[in-house]
């Protein structure tokens, strides 16, 4: 005589394997790769390698600030508004003059510092070096430091930067992997279209481009040619900081339209070659 089954243990079974499968599931699968819990993306020896690089470039930061009068530290500040922009630039335009040297070497340290740890504000000081240098000069500043600092920040994030960028942006990133994935034959011209266009933020890129593998002198060509036309922009209109009323006149609808312009040229090549392939 066969033994009774036990229906409880069997229900109880059954219910596990369904959970289970359920978990298992397309619709359920948590994506690879994505914090969910909430925990500090960082492990102990990448937060202690950001926080090493930090300090290192703070130190080299004040010693260049040492070599300046000591009448000229308590102007020293970053500007957020537009008005602490204009004070900034009469304070600092005898001692630009009076001393260039020490001037252009702590305005380069303090952008690169903040392109290579993200601090906002580099724009504040694309406007000054226009106000300061006028446009041949002060665009050659912003474009050197902006790149100095967007490659600072490549070679930071290549070290560091995975959990982090899967941390902030999970969705974007596995989006942006798929179109270099895509564009691996004509890489430069879609890494150009990208730094000239605002279609994505320059944190963005300059965090994920090595973790997507875009080679260094691809993302190094596009970041300091792309940059030009935005910057010489800002350089620009940092001419006219009377007549700027906030950050948002610097891109109205027809900045944006020729830069859209010219990003599409950029790409021009890899869209008829691609039409001939079909043909």
């Amino acid at each position: 005589m066969a033994a009774p089954r036990n229906l409880g243990n069997d229900g109880g079974r059954l219910r596990d394997e369904e959970n289970a499968n359920e978990d298992d599931s397309p619709t359920t699968k948590k994506p690879a790769g994505v914090k969910i819990d909430g925990r500090f993306p960082l492990t102990r020896w990448e937060f202690t390698v950001a926080l090493g690089v930090f300090v290192f470039f703070s130190i080299g930061l004040f010693c260049i600030y040492l070599t300046m009068p000591a009448a000229e530290y308590g102007r020293i500040r970053l500007p957020r508004t537009i008005s602490d922009l204009r004070m900034l630039k009469d304070q600092l335009a005898t001692y630009a003059n009076d001393y260039p040297a020490q001037f252009i070497m702590g305005y380069c340290s303090t952008y690169i510092f903040m392109q290579t740890f993200m601090i906002p504000g580099t724009i504040f000081m694309s406007l000054l070096a226009g106000a300061l240098f006028g446009v041949v000069r002060g665009l050659f500043l912003v474009v050197f430091n902006a790149t100095a600092g967007a490659s600072s920040c490549y070679f930071l994030s290549k070290l560091i930067g995975r959990p982090l960028v899967n941390w902030l942006w999970p969705e974007k990133l596995r989006l942006f992997q798929a179109e270099i994935s895509k564009r691996r034959e004509k890489l430069l011209n879609y890494m150009l279209f990208l730094r000239i266009t605002p279609t994505l933020p320059n944190l963005f890129i300059n965090l994920a481009s090595p973790i997507v593998d875009i080679p260094f002198h691809v993302f190094f060509l596009a970041t300091l040619v792309g940059l030009i036309p935005a910057s010489y922009i800002t350089v620009r209109a940092g001419l006219a900081l009377g007549d700027l009323k906030s950050v948002k006149d610097l891109y109205d609808f027809k900045t944006l339209s020729v830069l859209f312009l010219i990003g599409f040229i950029s790409i021009l090549p890899t869209l008829l070659k691609r039409k001939r392939t079909y043909e």
